[in-house]
């Protein structure tokens, strides 16, 4: 076990020579500040386990220095010390955060058992957050809430049943690939995990990209492609936007699914494959189908196992513990102070209706801990749509009608930019022609243009 550092800021030396002997004598390390300028650039230099303030000191108050601390978030348990007659002081600094007080002249075994009794205690609390941080994340999902909870054991029991494959349903940025990579890990452990999103790759090079290809089988194919489905053997291949796979690669994951087998572009011999395959889409899938846009078959070999990941408004306090919990990563990774949120922020954080859902959330926390680092956030620090939030007469059909007139006048552009050519118009988009001829059917664009 690591000595116990004690810090004491007082500037009566004989006091603090008789402390540091009688501490060191018990095994302790001691460092001393005579002044609270000093005091305040030792507590941050040392690290200490506690510290021992004298209230009177040549240049501040020990009231200030508490304050300071207390300020620039030193969490190291302070111990008032005063003379006999501040008593009333004392127990002010207490009411302020200090965990102790002393009151001159004390016994040295007093001192012992209360800095021992205190760096136990602090050790304990420690201890507790640490356990409770560790219960609010289950398979890298933060929360405890009921939605939560049914998710976690439902991520669990199909990770240990037999199935081969799982439909994951919800919203975008709900965390439907922290999902699945928890059935990987109850399922396959430390095996491949292979992602593909099924919305990023034109459909000519999405066929390759899972089956893989021979050499020569397509134009650019300069040497033979090892395919996600080959690479995943064993493991697990995550389907992400499954709903955007065109109907030709969609047969062939059915055949994958049924025989377990595959061909790469260009083979004529099948392959064998051992893979867990986990499908993810944030669409209505049984709709698809009976708009015509997915393959029923398909559909109901995926969905033997559905699992659907809750949005973030129906997850209740939840929105605290991914606040504190994001506050803390992005404090880590930026090497920043932690962005303070009061009572009244937190407040409009949790009316708010999050339509990006945990994705927002985070996003909104990284940009807060980049531009306001060790602040207190006020509204104005926030996005409009989240001030706004509670007094917007914007009705969410307005909404969408705007976001879809946006989307119209992209695809319009893009089309005409390359005459009416919808594949490439898709590839310049960065979807699949099937993606494209979807999202002009949803908006009612007639399909006159070159194919």
């Amino acid at each position: 076990m690591s000595k116990i550092k004690v810090l004491v800021i007082d500037d009566e030396m004989n006091l603090v020579h008789s402390i540091k002997f009688s501490l060191k004598a018990e095994g302790m390390e001691v460092v001393a500040g005579y002044n609270g300028e000093e005091g305040i650039f030792l507590a941050k230099r040392e690290n200490p386990d506690i510290i021992f303030l004298d209230l009177k000191l040549p240049d501040i108050t020990g009231m200030d220095v508490l304050e300071i601390l207390q300020k620039e978030k030193i969490d190291i348990p302070v111990i008032m010390i005063s003379a006999h007659g501040d008593t009333r002081a004392a127990v002010q600094a207490v009411k302020l955060g200090a965990v102790d007080y002393l009151t001159k002249p004390f016994e040295l075994d007093e001192l012992v058992l209360l800095i021992k009794r205190n760096v136990e205690r602090t050790k304990l609390e420690k201890e507790v957050v640490f356990r409770r941080q560790k219960d609010t994340v289950t398979n890298g999902i933060v929360g405890t809430s009921l939605p939560i909870e049914n998710l976690n054991t439902q991520i669990e029991q199909i990770g240990k049943s037999a199935t081969q494959k799982v439909l994951i349903t919800g919203p975008s940025g709900t965390g439907k690939a922290l999902v699945a990579r928890g059935l990987h890990t109850m399922r396959h452990g430390d095996t491949s995990f292979v992602e593909v999103n099924c919305a990023a790759l034109p459909e000519h090079l999405m066929e390759a990209e899972l089956f893989g290809a021979e050499k020569g089988a397509y134009t650019g194919s300069v040497e033979k492609r090892i395919g996600l489905v080959e690479l995943a053997e064993g493991g697990t291949l995550f389907l992400d936007e499954i709903g955007e796979m065109s109907p030709a690669l969609q047969a062939k994951l059915l055949t994958l699914l049924e025989s377990g087998t595959f061909r790469s572009v260009g083979s004529a011999r099948e392959k064998q494959a051992s893979v867990f395959v986990i499908a993810a889409t944030n669409r209505d899938l049984l709709a698809e189908v009976e708009e015509g846009n997915f393959r029923r078959d398909l559909f109901y070999r995926l969905n033997v196992v559905p699992i659907t990941v809750p949005a973030l408004k129906e997850r209740g306090d939840d929105i605290n513990l991914l606040l504190d919990y994001f506050i803390d990563f992005f404090c880590e990774q930026e090497g920043q102070q932690p962005v303070v949120l009061s009572e009244a922020i937190r407040a409009r954080l949790n009316s708010y209706e999050w339509p990006g859902n945990v994705r927002e959330l985070k996003n909104l926390m990284e940009r807060l801990t980049i531009l306001y680092p060790g602040q207190d956030i006020q509204m104005t620090h926030l996005p409009h749509e989240i001030v706004q939030s509670e007094v917007s007469t914007e009705t969410n059909s307005e909404l969408v009608d705007s976001v879809e007139a946006y989307e119209r006048e992209v695809i319009e552009k893009v089309l005409l930019e390359h005459n009416g050519r919808k594949g490439l118009a898709a590839e310049a988009l960065g979807i699949s022609r099937h993606a494209l001829k979807r999202r002009m059917q949803r908006l009612n664009m007639t399909a006159g243009h070159k194919g």
